[in-house]
């Protein structure tokens, strides 16, 4: 006997489907997948050397522009991430998790974590004075983040090859605001790769690149620091 059928329910034509893993034979093929080889030194390394004009180590670095997710002030919802310099090209930050960063409830999410490794490794260009992008980033998430946490993450650059610059960062679950031991929660490594500042210019807001190289001082009404 036949099963009964909802009413309204209407016969539709059957549409074909195509696999993407059909070949022009005809015959399935099987799904190829590959993990990315962890990112290696190369042998052509490069110590890292702070820039003539770079920051001193104990430097309190500005917002790069008002808007950015890791460090602008008009970002409600951002980071509102502090940056200090070190010694030997390092940077620490620190957050604070709000309710904002959830992803499982209580808990900040995986992504803004990596952002936030991200935003700390990229802010050691600030030192080294060269502007790039991010090429790569890798993650390892070691213990739970909750919300009201204290993230404090500690960068450095471990050397340049060529247009490659290649970064480590550890994140840290502390106690206060200053603390340099607590829980590790998240490490990374990530490489840069070295860009001239055209590919902001003609990417991004061209203005307000211009205003920033072309700023008289630390003007505050400057938003954009590459």
């Amino acid at each position: 006997m036949a099963s009964a059928r909802p009413a309204g329910w209407r016969c539709a034509r059957r549409r074909q489907v195509v696999s993407p893993f059909v070949s022009k034979s005809g015959s399935a093929q099987q799904p190829t997948f590959s993990l990315l080889p962890a990112l290696v030194l190369p042998e052509n390394l490069q110590p890292p050397t702070a820039a003539p004009n770079a920051p001193a180590p104990g430097t309190t670095l500005p917002q790069h522009y008002t808007r950015c997710y890791g460090c602008g002030v008009a970002q409600p919802a951002g980071l509102r991430m502090s940056f200090t310099v070190g010694d030997d090209v390092q940077v620490t930050s620190e957050f604070v998790v709000t309710e904002d960063h959830e992803g499982a409830p209580g808990l900040a999410h995986g992504g803004l974590l990596s952002a936030a490794l991200d935003e700390t490794q990229a802010t050691l260009l600030w030192v080294l004075q060269i502007p790039a992008v991010t090429a790569r980033l890798e993650t390892d998430f070691l213990a739970p983040v909750p919300v009201g946490s204290i993230v404090r993450i500690e960068a450095r650059c471990l050397g340049l090859a060529d247009r490659k610059i290649f970064t480590t960062a550890e994140g840290l679950l502390v106690a206060q605001h200053g603390d340099s031991t607590g829980v590790l929660a998240v490490r990374s490594s990530a490489l840069f790769i070295t860009v001239p500042v055209e590919h902001f210019t003609a990417f991004g807001r061209a203005d307000l690149v211009a205003a920033s190289m072309n700023r008289d001082g630390d003007a505050p009404h400057v938003e954009v620091n590459p």
